[in-house]
């Protein structure tokens, strides 16, 4: 198996690192303080092609009149304003690649990628065609932004006991219930979101401007404190019968199965970006640090903290790399080996941002140095899109399906 990059996907690699430290790495621990993203970088995120890297081209807007931006409820404009890189589809390991570098400078706004193509690709699977040829163009530009609302309260993510209910009425469905910890949910203008009918768990697409829905802005969170989490409200809110995706009963196993999927893969790679940012900010850190008259670096307990750090860091990008060659291939494996490196990413960029704070001592503890954040993110990287302890149940599930189905019978 040969996980060489082509020229291609070398180049865009370069692209998005140059995005990230124009436009990220410089303001990313502001956003953390006053825990936002600006619109404004959304719609740069928007320019470059990003909201619109995993759409198929048939699907961009023609003609798009770019006056006619959606607004938030701040009154700012999010759409794009050129669409220069609109229409360049992207392949799995580039998307990835896209992930790892938007996550070395800020886990925060990995999620705005990671919700908004769980949005895409649950429509792309199982939206019919006058969903997707309505809602993926504006996706595609950012005039809109996808959220994701499966989390509740009182059940989480299990979705078959989830209290959000939805009646049909004529041509409608009536929606009662309230989603939480939505990232993005403050500036999202669709939403996907799971609720019961007649006991089975369905999908629906939820439009911000909906009567009866609203949001409240979640904040003091110990990391992704600028994913503008929030909570949604749902007051009796109507939507018609059409905004179903998928049918009734297929919302937790089929359209959030794709949605979670989606997930665990940009989530992964974003992980495997944060521990990366961690292992070079710690590299710089030990160089130029002196403690009893000589560098950092020249101490042997620092070495090995480094040592595990880039091991770590390594074995996570191997199980990326796998992941992304079997997603490019269509492989049924695909799902499984997402699982693990999710799984592994995420526990390896916590170890690595706790290596990385200690080695930057007392000022591994203050907001100066990007350290403390990426150790704050890391954490809620081992809860997000299914938690670690549901990968794990996952995980040994499919060790014992393939062990039992490799007995001779």
């Amino acid at each position: 198996m040969n996980f060489e990059l082509t020229s291609e996907q070398k180049e865009a690699k370069i692209r998005f690192r140059k995005f990230v430290d124009k436009y990220v790495v410089p303001n990313a621990s502001t956003y953390d303080r006053i825990e936002e993203t600006p619109l404004e970088l959304i719609k740069a995120m928007a320019n470059e092609g990003y909201l619109s890297a995993l759409i198929p081209p048939k699907y961009f807007a023609k003609g798009t009149d770019t006056d006619t931006h959606n607004q938030d409820d701040r009154g700012k404009n999010i759409g794009y304003d050129n669409c220069a890189h609109i229409g360049k589809e992207m392949d799995s390991i580039t998307w990835g690649l896209l992930c790892e570098e938007i996550g070395h400078a800020s886990g925060s706004l990995v999620s705005l990628l990671t919700v908004h193509s769980m949005v895409i690709q649950a429509l792309l699977k199982w939206g019919t065609e006058a969903q997707r040829s309505h809602w993926l163009p504006l996706l595609a530009t950012g005039e809109v932004i996808g959220g994701f609302g499966l989390t509740e309260v009182k059940t989480g993510s299990d979705a078959k006991n989830a209290q959000t209910t939805a009646v049909q009425d004529g041509d409608s469905y009536i929606i009662s219930g309230q989603k939480k910890w939505i990232s993005f949910g403050q500036v999202a203008r669709l939403f996907l979101i799971l609720a019961q009918v007649d006991g089975k768990a369905t999908a629906f697409l939820i439009e911000r401007e909906r009567e009866g829905f609203s949001t409240e802005s979640i904040n003091g969170m110990l990391g992704f404190r600028s994913a503008m989490l929030a909570t949604l409200n749902m007051n009796n809110c109507r939507i018609p019968a059409s905004n179903m995706v998928g049918k009734i009963g297929f919302g937790f196993s089929h359209v959030a199965g794709t949605a979670l999927d989606q997930g665990r893969y940009c989530i992964a790679w974003g992980c495997l970006g944060l521990a990366q940012g961690c292992v070079d900010a710690s590299l710089a850190y030990s160089t130029e640090r002196k403690q009893f008259g000589v560098s950092l670096k020249e101490h042997q307990l620092i070495q090995e903290l480094i040592a595990d750090m880039i091991t770590q860091t390594q074995a996570a990008r191997m199980l990326c790399y796998n992941a992304a060659f079997l997603k490019e291939n269509k492989d049924p494996s695909l799902i499984m080996e997402t699982s693990m490196a999710k799984y592994f990413a995420s526990r390896a960029a916590l170890k690595v941002a706790s290596d990385a704070v200690q080695i930057h001592g007392a000022n591994g503890c203050s907001d100066t140095y990007p350290v403390e954040r990426h150790f704050r993110d890391a954490k809620i990287m081992e809860i997000i899109e299914g938690s670690n302890q549901m990968q794990q149940i996952i995980i040994s599930r499919y060790g014992y399906q393939r062990y039992l189905s490799s007995q001779p019978k």
